[in-house]
């Protein structure tokens, strides 16, 4: 989390409690779903 969070667009904390941030899981994973790389496509399946 520590590196994903000094990305400039990674969405802003949802609340910082004491010791811990919380985000929302919606907001993550819209994050994650623009900003990952596609997976390879496996060339040989089994």
């Amino acid at each position: 989390m520590r590196q994903l969070v000094r990305y400039p667009t990674f969405p802003q904390p949802f609340q910082r409690l004491h010791g811990m941030t919380v985000w929302l899981r919606a907001d993550v994973e819209a994050w994650i779903a623009e900003h990952r790389p596609p997976r390879p496509i496996d060339a040989d399946p089994k």
